[in-house]
Parts: C-alpha cells; structure tokens; sequence
C-alpha cells in the first residue's frame, strides 16, 4: 500500500504524517486490496479540512472530513474511509452469493 501526504497551506509534520499512517493502516484489515492512498490536508480560517482518495482494484473511493483539530478530521476521515470499504466488500460479497444461486446445484 503506497501513501501519499501532501498540505495545502499546511506543514505536514512527523507527527501528522504518522498518525495518518496509523489510521488508514486500519483500512487494509477489512480489505487487503488497497493499491495507493491520496491525502491532502488543508487548512482554511479556523477549518481544518482533510480529503483521500483510495484506489483499489477496479473502484475508487473518495471522502473529505473537516473540524477545527487536524486531529479529529483525520480520524473523521478514516472512519468515513473504512464505512465505504466495509460497504463495498459487503456488495462484493452478496453479489458473489448471488451468483451461484442462479444455477441448479448437482441435479
């Protein structure tokens, strides 16, 4: 899983930069197909804003979290991330028991 960080009249510190790592490091547990990871982090007036764009095989996910602690809007944002990937395995999941009920087992 390759992560890249970048602000946006914002210094990523040492610090920021390893809490996003340990947030979306979560994200592989629930789906181990994520291929990179996109965050930018923001700062406007007295808003922080953080925004990612996952890409996994053949989908993409995109979500943006915002509060005053740069903090709590990444782990909003992770959380926001890891709602659509578990939504998304979900789907995966149905639509390949759905599959094998179309066909007439054995007879």
């Amino acid at each position: 899983m390759q992560v890249q960080i970048s602000g946006q009249h914002f210094q990523v510190t040492d610090a920021i930069e390893r809490h996003v790592q340990e947030k979306l490091a979560r994200l592989t547990k629930h789906f181990d197909h994520v291929v990179n990871i996109h965050v930018v982090l923001k700062v406007q007036k007295n808003r922080h804003i953080a925004e990612a764009t996952i890409h996994v095989r053949h989908h993409d996910f995109f979500a943006e979290a915002h509060s005053e602690d740069m903090y709590a809007t990444i782990d909003t944002l992770a959380h926001k991330l890891d709602r659509q990937i578990v939504k998304h395995k979900e789907k995966l999941r149905d639509h390949h028991n759905q599959e094998g009920a179309h066909y007439p087992s054995g007879r």
